[in-house]
This record gives C-alpha cells, sequence and structure tokens, in this order.
C-alpha cells in the first residue's frame, strides 16, 4: 500500500494552508490529498473522495516526491488550448456589444470570418472573463441634450457649485415625484422556495415637491391632486418668503416648470433673493433630487407603507422629515462612481 511518509510539521502546515486558501481548485485537491495519505488513508478511500482515477493519485504522489510543492501545481501550458487569439477574444467582446441579445449572430460572424465552430457556452466563458456580465439594461431618454445647450450650461452650473461651496449661495434641486399604491417592486432576502409579496393596487398619486442641497437640507410639500404651475408657484413663493441668503434652483424644463405665469414670477422672486437655473433639456443626471427619490422608492421604502394612502403619506411624511439624519446619501461617493 502506497502511502504519503515523512511530512514534517512544518511541511503538514503550510500543506493544510494551500488546502484551504489556494485559488486554484486542483492544487487544494492534491494538498489535501497528501494531508489524508500521510494520515494512512487509503488509495481506495481517496479515490472515492475525490472522484479520481488509481493512474491519477499515482501521479500526485510521483510529482510531489519529485518536484515538492512545485508538483501541486500545473505546469505552463497544459489544458485544452484556446481555440480563439487574444485579439479574436476582443473582437468577439465587440460583437456581443454589438448584438447583447443575439449571441446566435455572433457565432455566425466567429465561423463566417475564422471558419470556427464554438458554442454559445464558450462565448459567454470569454466574455464573462472580459467582465461582462448578463444583467438588466436601464431604460433611457429618448431624446440627447443640444450640444449646444451643454457647452453653455455646464460651466455655468460648475460655477453655480463652486460659489456654493465658498458660502456665497445656497444650491437647491428642485424635482415633483409621485407615488402610488402601486410600489417600485424592491429586492430583499427571501427563502428559496418562498416570495414576499407586496400589496399592489391602483390608487390616487400623492405628489412631493422638494428643494434640496447636498447637505441634505430638504424644504417640501405633499400634494394630493395633480401639480401644475400654479402649485410650483405657490410652493416657490412660500420657499422664498424668508430667504436670508442668495439662493438659485437648479430644475428641468418640463413645461409646468417653464410656463408662462412662472416665467412672470422671476424678477419677484429674485427681489426675494431666489433664482432659477434651468438645465439641459433631457439631463436628469444633473439633478441630484432625482437620487433622493429613487433612494425612496428602492432602497427606503417599507414594505406596510403600502397598505394605504393614509400609511403612505405618513411613511413619506417620516422620510423626509428624517433626511439628513436617519436616512442619508452620500452623494460625494455616488459622484465618484
Amino acid at each position: 500500500m502506497r502511502f504519503i511518509r515523512d511530512l514534517n510539521p512544518e511541511t503538514r502546515k503550510l500543506l493544510e494552508r494551500i488546502a484551504r486558501y489556494s485559488k486554484y481548485h486542483q492544487t487544494r485537491q492534491r494538498a489535501e490529498c497528501l494531508i489524508l495519505s500521510y494520515k494512512k488513508f487509503s488509495i481506495n478511500q481517496l479515490i472515492c473522495i475525490f472522484g479520481v482515477s488509481r493512474k491519477t493519485i499515482y501521479n500526485w504522489f510521483t510529482r510531489w516526491e519529485n518536484e515538492g510543492l512545485l508538483g501541486l501545481y500545473n505546469n505552463k501550458g497544459r489544458g485544452r488550448k484556446s481555440k480563439f487569439t487574444a485579439s479574436q477574444k476582443e473582437k468577439i467582446k465587440q460583437w456581443v456589444k454589438e448584438e447583447p441579445k443575439a449571441l446566435n449572430k455572433v457565432l455566425q460572424k466567429i465561423e463566417q470570418k475564422w471558419n470556427i465552430k464554438a458554442s454559445k457556452k464558450t462565448i459567454k466563458r470569454i466574455i464573462k472573463k472580459l467582465s461582462m456580465l448578463w444583467k438588466r439594461m436601464k431604460r433611457g431618454l429618448s431624446k440627447s441634450p443640444d450640444e449646444w445647450e451643454v457647452s453653455i450650461k455646464l460651466p455655468e452650473l460648475i460655477e453655480l457649485k463652486n460659489r456654493y461651496k465658498k458660502g456665497e449661495i445656497d444650491l437647491r434641486y428642485f424635482d415633483e415625484s409621485g407615488f402610488s399604491l402601486m410600489p417600485y417592486v424592491p429586492y430583499g432576502w427571501q427563502e428559496k422556495n418562498q416570495q414576499i409579496i407586496i400589496k399592489s393596487s391602483k390608487s390616487k398619486r400623492i405628489n412631493v415637491l422638494g428643494l434640496m442641497n447636498i447637505n441634505l437640507e430638504l424644504y417640501y410639500e405633499i400634494i394630493s391632486g395633480n401639480v401644475d404651475s400654479k402649485i410650483i408657484i405657490n410652493f416657490f413663493d412660500k420657499f422664498s418668503n424668508n430667504l436670508k441668503k442668495p439662493t438659485v434652483v437648479i430644475m428641468d424644463q418640463a413645461s409646468i416648470h417653464t410656463s408662462d405665469a412662472v416665467i412672470d414670477k422671476l424678477p419677484q422672486w429674485k427681489q426675494n433673493n431666489l433664482e432659477i437655473f434651468w438645465l439641459p433639456t433631457y439631463s436628469p443626471k444633473l439633478n441630484l433630487i432625482e437620487i433622493l427619490w429613487k433612494f425612496i422608492k428602492y432602497e427606503w421604502i417599507e414594505i406596510d407603507a403600502y397598505n394605504s394612502l393614509k400609511s403612505l403619506k405618513k411613511y413619506l411624511t417620516k422620510v423626509l422629515d428624517e433626511l439628513g439624519s436617519k436616512y442619508v446619501i452620500n452623494f460625494v461617493y455616488l459622484l465618484r462612481q
């Protein structure tokens, strides 16, 4: 009966570390096999434990006896050779980006261009190693902002942010968002064979108007019913009544934000230390309060908030009142991502 013999304590400890922590599965197997053999496990037992042939076990022993620790590792160049070169793999990645839902078309291009037949499984393995994942796509806007408008307004926006950092102005981000008993379904930990059911029903909308700065100072109002220019004007009138510091409000160019009635109020608001800066069209990412709405809907929402409109309104009030204390957003971290 063949066994591994004469392992000193230091070598045993090293083999145990390799068996536990090596990033290579075969190396971990071989180290563990040597340890078990030293503990007098028979060849037949090792075959059952590792699911390999007798010849493989003997080969592991022989390499250990001849090469020591190096014998635990595969020699460079072993294993099946890749069907594709590095440049071909990059080309495959490019084709997958062009056809993200149709790997069959990618397989056709591979066969036509290189006369190589491959399986979907092979292509998936390649693109995963090239940092591609199968994940949900994201809805985007149907249009892009005008370049001329971005080129003018982005420098102005940067200047406003610099003035805010210097303490010269307060810089607020404005938008409205609607909530109803039709929930935004969040992710959550659940039993494998069970699923959490969140109540869902059609209901009236609860609208929230918010003015928030990057320090999470929030002025808000909850509205039951539709939001129009008149509602927005009343909201800004209340906000601007007690402003002691020049304040600039950043908001998008929705029709209710740019109506004639709103434009007519600009001189009065300016006298009350309030000015409006309209973002370029189709630029929601530049409005930080959009992030607040997403956090409320997808991260902070409590399941029982959807029991009724009354409980939903109570929940919204609680979150909005405790923004900056219990509910916090690290904008600096998010904007670096």
